[in-house]
């Protein structure tokens, strides 16, 4: 089992990076596709829900700064609430998961743009960035770093935002998705997310290891079914987060734990996920691991 610890020295962490590889952030351009339109480099689910005239995804004008912006509204259709989200790439309608991203090689210290957002219920959008990597010895796709934010409170204005990566690799990403949500996995009606003026912001330079909230992490068994086992030797008594991403950053779990000073052994249900490659965080503000697993 791969042990991380996530930590990196940025260099000009504040200055933007070339930002040429982001597409269309800024909203600025979008393709009519007759009674709706796209933004161009973002995948929507206005093609699925258009039979029923109504958009998820639409220009908002002007834009902060610019001509537009996007937003992203969870909107009724037929008899449930279809989420607001943006995918730059591939989405699937079905599951409503990205599917592919571009092409990205950088690596920035953060994801940062503008936002407005506000919910009607109690399920809170998103905004979830990966950095992959194709590895060929293992025949398969290796995160690089994710950047993933849930939404809190609301913002009523425009808000500028500023997501850190969290590197968990040290070579650099040949692709990335972005994938943004209006709401959570409960959408209600006029939930929304707007943002505008995305870009990545600073460089970073290398990986080094830190002293983390724990001395050793495992999970067994791996692959697994349904129940897994988290051992942790923590260093202190904590509570900690443990959180479950897909490969493409989507969060799937998230849950408090708490441990002791020592050995810990602490069971985690993962039946409600479907066979696939997964993420595992563990950790707090200051320092985190993070773990891969297969649900069969």
């Amino acid at each position: 089992m791969k042990k991380i610890f996530l930590s990196f020295f940025a260099v000009g962490s504040f200055a933007a990076i070339s930002n040429a590889q982001l597409p269309n952030p800024g909203f600025e351009t979008w393709m009519n596709m007759g009674s709706y339109e796209n933004p161009d480099g973002w995948a929507t689910l206005n093609d699925y829900t258009t039979s029923a005239s109504i958009y998820t995804a639409t220009k908002g004008t002007p834009g902060s700064p610019g001509a537009s912006y996007l937003k992203l509204t969870s909107q009724t259709v037929g008899p449930s609430v279809v989420n607001g989200i943006a995918v730059s790439g591939v989405i699937d309608p079905v599951t409503q998961q990205a599917v592919s991203g571009f092409a990205f090689s950088q690596q920035p210290a953060s994801f940062n743009g503008k936002w407005q957002h506000m919910i009607y219920g109690s399920s809170q959008g998103s905004i979830n960035v990966s950095l992959t990597r194709w590895d060929a010895g293992t025949n398969s796709r290796v995160i690089v770093a994710m950047a993933n934010k849930t939404l809190t409170g609301m913002a009523m204005s425009w808000t500028n935002f500023s997501i850190p990566f969290v590197y968990s690799d040290g070579q650099a990403p040949d692709s990335c998705i972005i994938v943004m949500k209006a709401s959570g996995s409960n959408p209600t009606q006029n939930d929304y997310l707007w943002v505008d003026n995305l870009s990545f912001v600073g460089n970073v330079a290398g990986i080094n290891e830190i002293i983390s909230p724990f001395a050793e992490m495992s999970i067994y068994p791996n692959p697994a079914d349904d129940h897994v086992v988290l051992n942790l030797n923590s260093l202190v008594e904590d509570k900690l987060n443990l959180d479950v991403y897909t490969l493409a950053g989507a969060l799937m779990l998230s849950q408090k734990i708490e441990v002791i000073s020592g050995q810990n052994s602490i069971p985690i249900d993962l039946s409600e996920l479907r066979s696939g490659n997964y993420l595992i965080s563990v950790g707090n503000e200051e320092a985190k691991s993070v773990l891969s697993i297969t649900i069969r």
